[in-house]
Order: structure tokens, then C-alpha cells, then sequence
């Protein structure tokens, strides 16, 4: 009998302190903040300006690339005229050296529109990189605020009360903390003086 008194007390015991680190790691209450991130990146002032930036370096890229094609047009028509004339023989001399200038001027313009496509393409990826990192830095401020412990993109959530949207908070905590966004990105890093590829 003493036996199973002592079992029971035991038993008892571990169960206390079993429960006792779970009652410590017990959490708050979730409450939930929703917000539209899509609307508030197409929406912030700084969003609208660096937008229209980029518009304007994709238009400016567009006009070299037709300008380039324009150029090379009447060389391109001509070689062609040129080559279909001999009927499968072989070009002299001259009709190749100019084939080869051309070849050479296209690829150039190919490598021209290819390096500004890769640099607005960073510009957009720079320009993402700050406004994330802004917003990043707001969303305690705004949930705090609105007495919020958890904020969640709206696209994610399948129903929310309209009150719990903290939308218009952000935006304009984000148009207040951010003016401007750099709408070119920094140069790549060049390589360290004196390194080597890895590998033999």
C-alpha cells in the first residue's frame, strides 16, 4: 500500500513538472493586422516617381534598339541582295570582309541592348530591395499602434473584418519615411585585386 501511495506521489510530481514548461512557453493571443502590400507599392509616392523612372529608361531602350535596327537595315538588305545574287558561289574577298564588319556591328548592337536590358533589370531588383527593406523597418511602429502582434499580406488571407486592415497606415508611414527610391543600382563589385578563379 505504502508502494503504490509513493507511485501515485511520484506520478504526480513528474506530471507538475511536465506541465510547468509548457504553462512558461505559453504565448499571447494573436492579434491579427492585415495589409495590402500590392496596393502600397503601387500607391507610395516614391513607388509613382521611381515607376515612372523606369518606364522612361525602358522607352529610352526601346528607342536605341529601333535606332540600331535601322542602322544595320540597309547593310543587312544590301549583303543579302549580294549573297543570293552569287547563286551558291563562293564570295570574293570584298563581299566577305563586309559580311564580317556587319556580323561584327550586329553583335556589338546585341551586346549593347543586352547590357542596358541586364541594368534596368537591376534597377527594378535595387529598387524593390529598398522599398522592402523600409517597409521591413515600419511594420512594428504600425502594428504597435493599432494594438496588433501579427500583420499578414491581405492576398494571403481568405477573410478579414475591414477594421483589422492597416493599409492606409503603412502607406502613409511609408510615404512619410521614404521620400525618394535610387532608381539606378549600384555597380556590381568588381573582383579583389589579385584573386584567382577557384578551381584548376
Amino acid at each position: 500500500m505504502t508502494k503504490l501511495l509513493i507511485s501515485a506521489a511520484l506520478g504526480a510530481v513528474l506530471s507538475l513538472a511536465a506541465a510547468a514548461p509548457a504553462s512558461a512557453q505559453a504565448v499571447a493571443p494573436a492579434k491579427v493586422a492585415v495589409a495590402d502590400l500590392d496596393r502600397i507599392t503601387q500607391e507610395c509616392n516614391a513607388c509613382k516617381t521611381a515607376g515612372a523612372a523606369l518606364q522612361q529608361q525602358m522607352s529610352t531602350l526601346q528607342a536605341r534598339a529601333t535606332q540600331l535596327q535601322n542602322t544595320l537595315k540597309p547593310e543587312q538588305t544590301y549583303l543579302e541582295g549580294a549573297v543570293n545574287a552569287l547563286a551558291g558561289k563562293e564570295p570574293d574577298a570584298a563581299l566577305k570582309t563586309r559580311i564580317g564588319n556587319f556580323q561584327r556591328s550586329q553583335q556589338s548592337a546585341a551586346q549593347e541592348i543586352q547590357t542596358q536590358q541586364n541594368q534596368i533589370q537591376r534597377n527594378q531588383a535595387y529598387i524593390r530591395q529598398q522599398l522592402l527593406e523600409k517597409l521591413n523597418s515600419l511594420y512594428t511602429g504600425v502594428m504597435t499602434r493599432r494594438g496588433a502582434n501579427m500583420l499578414v499580406e491581405m492576398s494571403s488571407t481568405l477573410a478579414y473584418d475591414p477594421s483589422l486592415d492597416v493599409t492606409a497606415d503603412l502607406l502613409a508611414a511609408l510615404n512619410a519615411a521614404l521620400p525618394s527610391l535610387s532608381t539606378v543600382a549600384p555597380a556590381p563589385a568588381a573582383p579583389a585585386a589579385g584573386t584567382q578563379p577557384s578551381g584548376r
